[in-house]
């Protein structure tokens, strides 16, 4: 009797010690892109969303990053399900990194746009603040939709008047060292660079949350 008395007590301390860290978790930062968030064809340890949280650690920064990023999403995957994605995870900061899927797929790039525009909104509309990640297409889709495509991030960044990283991939596109044997996602080592394109504008939304 005396065992399971005491193995009760501890069960109970475990309970509320979970209870106090679930109660003094800080705001949480979504991450809501593609297989290029998602640490595909690496270990995710290495992605620049485990080494989001580790800065964020490290500099006794309150934040908890939630990754709800899916290999393959397009902008119209994305638009489909935020509302349960917010529902669930009532995020401070929403970081929308998506529509790289769009652009390789060629699909029309005012489908991509309105997509876009109804992800932002409705994470701004649950009182979520938004930094949309700006990609870029390789110069092979032509000179008019590789410019239209870059712009669609820029504008929608100015409508919705959201901080914005221009190019995800800024210091890897077009690195064949940086990139795995697809040439199109980035390796472990590419990492710590797209996390310092991301921490560049994500910072400054970050004041006063240190522990």
């Amino acid at each position: 009797m005396g065992n399971l008395v005491s193995i009760l007590r501890k069960f109970l301390i475990t309970l509320a010690l979970l209870g106090c860290g679930l109660a003094h978790a800080g705001p949480t930062i979504l991450v809501y892109g593609d297989s290029l968030s998602a640490a595909y064809g690496i270990n995710q340890k290495d992605g620049w969303v485990t080494l989001l949280q580790e800065r964020l650690r490290q500099k006794r920064l309150d934040y908890t990053v939630v990754n709800a990023s899916v290999s393959g999403e397009t902008a119209s995957g994305g638009a489909s399900r935020i509302a349960a994605t917010l529902a669930a995870h009532k995020p401070a900061i929403v970081v929308v990194s998506l529509g790289a899927n769009d652009g390789l797929r060629g699909l029309p790039l005012a489908q991509m746009r309105d997509n876009l525009a109804a992800i932002v909104r409705a994470a701004q509309k649950s009182g979520s603040r938004v930094l949309l990640v700006g990609m870029k297409m390789p110069p092979n889709y032509g000179p008019r939709y590789t410019r239209d495509f870059e712009q669609t991030f820029v504008a929608l960044a100015r409508r919705f008047r959201c901080a914005l990283v221009p190019f995800l991939l800024d210091g890897v596109a077009g690195k064949r060292e940086l990139l795995l044997e697809d040439n199109l996602h980035p390796t472990a080592e590419a990492q710590p660079i797209i996390l310092e394109n991301i921490w560049r504008e994500l910072a400054p939304m970050l004041a006063g949350r240190s522990k």
